[in-house]
């Protein structure tokens, strides 16, 4: 993960140190498409083509899964980052979400700012239809693995954290970024890389949930959400339309589930009750 050294002055009550800090580097990426610009996305450099690829997913600018277009890191700037990247895709190959490309830029925030237009919710009115079940524990196992791979976070305290994992808890991927959102999506690209999409059934993220990324993990085929953080109300409102169990606040052993507490094992509650 990309980071780099500054110099500052910190400020105590009686002194001031002079310190030097490691940051997040947050630079831009250019994605062109067919020769065409598509997007201006601010992200941390690493894992840049799990990012285009999840990206490219999410926003249903391809729906086929198991096409791999070519991705050509281009332009690099003075310390080595990539600046641009061309992607060759047959129009063929191109979903509705290739239309309603973003005419601005898109800060590592907010990954729907700079679009046009909210974009296509026909996806509503579909639901994620598993009824398989996982038990309570499994929750605060899951985010245990994540901040075990936040090695980023743990030098800069800039980035978040994104990682799958499988109905069994078995941690798929894991990744950072300054970004929630492209967090969110270099985690569905490495999934596409590998081949095993299709096992992910809990996704994780280490900060708050907006309405986007539950729509990420709809479009991913991902049942359950788990947050460290509170969720929008938008995004529990998604949730519930779409089929998600959606968790917020997840600390110390506490979770609150907004939708769809049916996929979590009750005789796992009752165990753990009766062993208290």
């Amino acid at each position: 993960m990309a980071t780099r050294d500054y110099q500052g002055a910190k400020f105590n009550e009686n002194h001031i140190d002079k310190i030097v800090d490691s940051l997040t580097v947050e630079e831009a990426l250019q994605i062109n498409i067919n020769d065409a610009p598509f997007t201006l996305t601010m992200r941390t450099p690493g894992d840049d083509k799990a990012l285009i690829r999840g990206l490219l997913h999410s926003e249903d600018v391809l729906l086929n899964a198991t096409f791999s277009p070519d991705i050509i890191l281009n332009s690099e700037n003075k310390d080595g980052i990539v600046t641009k990247v061309d992607l060759k895709i047959p129009n063929a190959e191109l979903g509705p979400g290739y239309s309603n490309s973003r005419s601005l830029l898109s800060v590592s925030s907010c990954g729907i700012c700079g679009r046009t237009e909210i974009g296509d919710l026909s996806f509503m009115g579909r639901t994620i239809d598993s009824e398989q079940q996982i038990p309570i524990e499994t929750i605060s196992r899951t985010l245990e693995k994540m901040n075990a791979q936040q090695f980023s976070f743990k030098k800069t305290g800039g980035t978040h954290a994104a990682a799958a994992f499988s109905l069994s808890g078995e941690l798929l991927c894991s990744m950072e970024d300054i970004g929630r959102h492209n967090a969110v999506d270099k985690v569905i690209g490495c999934l596409i890389f590998d081949n095993n999409l299709d096992e992910a059934f809990i996704m994780t993220v280490s900060g708050r949930v907006s309405y986007e990324i539950v729509t990420k993990c709809f479009k991913a085929g991902i049942p359950v959400l788990v947050a460290v953080s509170a969720p929008s109300s938008l995004a529990v409102d998604y949730s519930k339309e779409l089929g998600i169990t959606l968790f917020g606040f997840c600390r110390e052993g506490r979770a609150t589930c907004y939708s769809y507490p049916q996929r979590i094992s009750k005789k796992s509650i009752l165990k753990n009750k009766k062993a208290s």
